[in-house]
């Protein structure tokens, strides 16, 4: 996404590239990224936990006002558990992510419902 990301902010368009892979972003070095050290796969947070998810995206997108140099990285304050055992599971079990499928697959019914009417009235990231 790094390389997609520079050729969008040549065409004016700013870009923000959100990670859980420190290394693979730093080396296709991206206009800006937000990292997040959190499994791979969840990089804009834990699964049914939408007031994280938001805080997340807010936190994330604060980058735009305060990253000016190319190539910045902001940590992002969050944590996936109150110590580090996770990454020694995750380095030892591999990739425990949901296979990938070639129909949508939603959260929920509410999410089935809410994307074959077109969406929601409202954006929930945006909410006051």
């Amino acid at each position: 996404m790094g390389l997609v990301a520079r050729h969008a902010e040549a065409a004016g368009i700013p870009t923000l590239c959100m990670t859980s892979a420190r290394d693979i972003t730093e080396a296709v070095n991206p206009p800006r990224a937000a990292f997040l050290d959190f499994p791979l796969g969840h990089t804009t947070g834990k699964p049914h936990a939408p007031d994280l998810q938001h805080r997340i995206l807010v936190e994330a997108l604060s980058s735009f006002e305060t990253m000016t140099a190319p190539g910045s990285m902001k940590d992002l304050p969050f944590r996936w558990s109150e110590d580090q055992e996770w990454k020694a599971k995750a380095f030892a079990e591999g990739d425990d992510r949901m296979p990938r499928h070639d129909v949508p697959q939603y959260q929920d019914d509410e999410d089935r419902r809410r994307a074959e009417q077109g969406g929601s009235p409202s954006c929930p990231v945006c909410r006051s």
